[in-house]
């Protein structure tokens, strides 16, 4: 099967250049992702860093 991919790939113009631009894709979204968390106020991790411990009516409701 990768026989046939590799096959097909090499008849397609210009394929080298997915690989890398996958690989851009990948990096530039954790990139963009780390400076998003980085840039966060701390009452705003604080916050979100409390939803699984908050013990509020919405899941004691989804328990019973």
């Amino acid at each position: 099967m990768f026989k046939f991919i590799k096959q097909y790939t090499e008849t397609i113009a210009g394929a080298e250049i997915y690989p890398i631009i996958s690989l851009l894709i990948f990096f530039l979204f954790f990139i963009v992702l780390t400076v998003y968390v980085l840039s966060m106020k701390k009452s705003t991790v604080k916050l979100l860093s409390e939803i699984p411990l908050d013990d509020d009516n919405e899941t004691t409701n989804l328990k019973n």
